[in-house]
């Protein structure tokens, strides 16, 4: 695909824009929502500032890298799709060439700030969150199966582990129960999330030829689905709860919200409303900020600090 010449000058803060808008700062913020609670909770306190500023820079540019990535090879979609058709590869702010040189400058940048500011864990855990989001889900999964997000959404799960490497330098601490769980918690909760927002734009990823599930199957089918993945959700945040002894301030929490979740999906389910659909898409980013937000207040409470 070839992008539009642009007919006229564009300034330095329009084209700075353009580059921001590659690295889809909006899922970067989520990333970082589950990164710095979880390195709380790793601590077991408050960690170094330094610490945390690092791994969010770090986090920041190798998802940024990603997500870059990832535009690049979809700006065939994104110019058919109404949602992405604005986006700086489509309307030729960025060339093609531009885009894909700086996405993989700012992975290497993040692999190397990871490797010898934070450690060399929390960079191969970046490196391969990145890979996996492209080969795996952008070039493999995202155009011939419905499972696509199921299973290319892993990759939006490594931040939690990278926030443990980033805390504890320890292959076996990162892989234990309670990052693993809030791992599992993450790749869960990423089908209903994403599935929720594609209702909305069934016919943009249906005109792009994208199988997303709402796409192939029927509403209830997806639904569902989406109901299944909630309930998984609530029950990994009930295990992580018990992994790291979380307290009472978490249990009530995590009760709560993950019954509000399943009352969200129960209720898009049963009146296969759109306008609902959107309103568990929203819901369900409160829900999982609201979560790593008392993940860190009940251990910071707990510990005095």
């Amino acid at each position: 695909m070839v992008a539009p010449a642009l007919s006229h000058p564009v300034s330095i803060g329009t084209r700075v824009s353009a580059y921001v808008a590659l690295t889809k700062p909006r899922i970067i913020e989520l990333l970082l929502v589950t990164t710095i609670p979880t390195m709380v909770v790793a601590e077991g306190a408050m960690p170094p500032l330094w610490l945390m500023l690092a791994t969010m820079i770090g986090g920041s540019l190798a998802a940024g890298g990603a997500n870059a990535i990832n535009m690049y090879i979809d700006r065939d979609i994104d110019a058919v799709m109404d949602r992405t058709k604005e986006r700086p590869l489509v309307t030729g702010l960025i060339t093609p060439r531009a885009a894909l040189t700086f996405a993989i400058g700012i992975e290497a940048l993040a692999f190397v700030w990871l490797w010898v500011i934070v450690n060399p864990l929390s960079a191969v855990l970046g490196l391969s969150a990145c890979l996996f989001y492209v080969f795996v889900y952008t070039l493999w999964l995202k155009r011939t199966s419905s499972q696509n997000i199921v299973i290319g959404g892993a990759a939006g799960c490594i931040p939690v582990l990278i926030g443990w490497a980033a805390v504890t330098d320890s292959l076996s601490a990162t892989f234990s129960l309670a990052p693993l769980t809030l791992f599992a918690l993450m790749f869960f909760w990423t089908p209903p999330h994403f599935w929720a927002l594609a209702i909305k734009y069934r016919e943009d990823y249906a005109r792009a030829e994208v199988p997303m599930l709402p796409v192939v199957a029927t509403f209830r089918q997806t639904t569902t689905k989406m109901l299944v993945y909630t309930v998984l959700v609530f029950l990994c945040s009930l295990l992580f709860g018990w992994a790291a002894e979380m307290g009472l301030l978490y249990w009530v929490s995590a009760v709560v919200l993950g019954a509000l979740f399943i009352w969200f999906s129960v209720d898009v389910m049963l009146t296969e409303s759109p306008a609902k659909a959107i309103r568990l898409f929203t819901f369900s980013i409160t829900y999982i900020t609201l979560l790593f937000a008392v993940m860190a207040v009940d251990v910071l409470l707990r510990n005095g600090w």
